[in-house]
């Protein structure tokens, strides 16, 4: 059973918990009467897809970001909510965010590294993005470091990736070699994770073992009839894509093209790893990467679980498909690290090839 977390302002967190009750209320009506939004989901999972949909439309509503994240993170629900990890916060000398260390093991020990990069559309910091972290580190049973970077619209592009390529500099700092490194994020953290692959490359820095992409956002700009169309299931929204996109380029003079990975050059560049929901709003976005850098010639390979929405796997071992897809990536950081009888083709068992 899933476990409430609320904190904040009490006018907030009275919202967020009216929210939660009637959206159950609702979906289980719904569902009473045969109704599902998609059959193929359990109920918790209708349920939590459709109040934080509606935890982040309000969010939007708002006058201040400030208040934005706080409403956010005034209520979120966790179903495991202890993991054996110590979470320790970077020192004085090192870029600002956090370990999340597998019963205290510490980075370098020989142990593939991850470098994390938490999504929220480069605006939020959400408490429900710290508890997947840890609960990854420990499915992993790696060492993750998660950057605290710096979030729009207070500081527009290239901030975050400034911040990125920084907290790649101090892993090789402290010893990691490149192929002990696997570059991770999920949605707008995806995005910045494949943004950093491709600086790394354009600087010609070393690049790491892997870069993996969760629910990645590939394009800043309009692609694909996901982004509108798959709005009704879809926790994230398509408008919501736009206002993140404006806040990443406010004030500048960026375009989409020169901040979006599809349009980058990966051809020498680490493999990729991408895994989608067939139900949320990037997943055309996301399959136009994949097909780009197969046209490049670098080496891509992506997974989508068709009934599956954004972030599915923030569900980890209580839903399926979640529980597939981090075996998975499980799978894909044991071969680049060229453990014998691993490979990263067979993992792709629902779009082997790509050219659909």
């Amino acid at each position: 059973m899933a476990k409430i977390v609320w904190q904040g302002r009490l006018s907030h967190k009275a919202r967020s918990t009216w929210v939660l009750l009637k959206t159950s209320a609702d979906v289980l009506w719904r569902r009473a009467r045969g109704k599902p939004l998609v059959p193929a989901w359990s109920a918790s999972f209708e349920i939590g897809t459709l109040f934080y949909r509606q935890q982040f439309n309000h969010a939007f509503a708002l006058e201040s970001m400030e208040e934005a994240r706080a409403y956010f993170d005034s209520l979120y629900t966790v179903l495991r909510d202890k993991f054996e990890i110590e979470v320790c916060p970077s020192g004085a000398d090192e870029p600002r965010g956090h370990w999340f260390l597998p019963h205290g093991q510490p980075a370098g020990d020989g142990t593939p590294t991850l470098l994390y990069l938490h999504g929220g559309g480069y605006a939020f910091y959400a408490s429900v993005s710290r508890h997947f972290m840890s609960m990854l580190a420990q499915a992993l049973q790696m060492p993750l470091f998660a950057p605290d970077y710096r979030l729009t619209p207070e500081y527009p592009h290239p901030a975050q990736l400034e911040d990125a390529v920084t907290a790649y500099r101090y892993l090789l700092s402290k010893g990691i070699p490149p192929s002990r490194i696997v570059i991770c994020g999920d949605s707008a953290g995806g995005h910045l994770g494949l943004m950093t692959i491709a600086k790394l490359r354009d600087a010609g820095l070393p690049q790491p073992a892997l870069g993996i992409g969760l629910s990645p956002w590939t394009d800043t700009g309009l692609r694909g009839a996901s982004q509108f169309g798959n709005d009704v299931y879809d926790l994230v929204q398509g408008y919501q894509t736009v206002k993140f996109s404006e806040w990443l380029k406010a004030g500048t003079a960026f375009s989409d093209r020169e901040i979006s990975p599809i349009y980058q050059d990966y051809r020498g560049a680490a493999p990729i790893y991408l895994q989608a929901g067939g139900k949320e709003i990037l997943v055309d976005m996301i399959r136009d990467f994949a097909r780009e850098l197969r046209q490049q010639g670098a080496a891509v390979v992506l997974d989508v679980w068709p009934h599956m929405t954004h972030e599915f796997h923030a569900y980890g071992d209580d839903l399926p498909e979640s529980k597939e897809a981090i075996e998975r990536l499980k799978a894909a950081i044991a071969w680049s690290q060229g453990h014998a009888n691993s490979s990263l083709e067979p993992i792709a068992v629902t779009e082997l090839a790509l050219d659909n």
